[in-house]
């Protein structure tokens, strides 16, 4: 079951690969500022998580008009993410929890993902959304295990409407 709203959002430092180079993204860095939107998915280079990742990034804008920060976050490498990011023009800054320390924070990994593809890759993030408040206070909070449905985008925008 994921982190809960209400929750004081758990503090993480996770690399990005930009065009500038590496960078380190610290979740607190943004609070005080605005609300964040952290999106977790599986993988990079997958149907659902490209549809997911291109539909964020064209609407970015959107998002940055709610005063909020939106980063996806998946178990791939940061040089893996850039080349998906690069291939599908996905804007989205993408975070690498290379070795899920972040998934099980929120407790959104799978013990076993795609078991039935005789895969056993624990701890990869489900696809899940939470939003957090300018305070560190998850104020939304979503996870499903079926990695095919993405997560509600018009609540998610309600929500940072009324943070805003």
């Amino acid at each position: 079951m994921a982190l809960s709203a209400g929750t004081k959002a758990p503090d993480f430092t996770l690399p990005t690969k930009t065009a500038d180079g590496p960078k380190q993204i610290t979740l607190s860095e943004n609070f005080g500022k605005g609300s964040t939107l952290l999106l977790f998915f599986p993988m990079a280079f997958t149907g659902t998580c490209t549809t997911e990742m291109c539909g964020i990034s064209n609407g970015l804008r959107e998002y940055r008009a709610l005063n909020a920060a939106v980063y996806g976050i998946s178990g791939d490498n940061p040089f893996a993410q850039e080349a998906w990011a690069q291939k599908e023009s996905i804007t989205v800054p993408l975070l690498s929890d290379y070795e899920h320390h972040v998934a099980r924070c929120y407790e959104v990994a799978y013990d076993s993902f795609l078991p039935q593809l005789g895969l056993t890759m624990g701890g990869v993030p489900k696809r899940a959304a939470f939003v957090i408040d300018r305070a560190g206070v998850i104020q939304y909070s979503e996870s499903n295990d079926d990695a095919r449905a993405l997560p509600d985008f018009d609540k998610i925008k309600t929500r940072l409407k009324e943070l805003r």
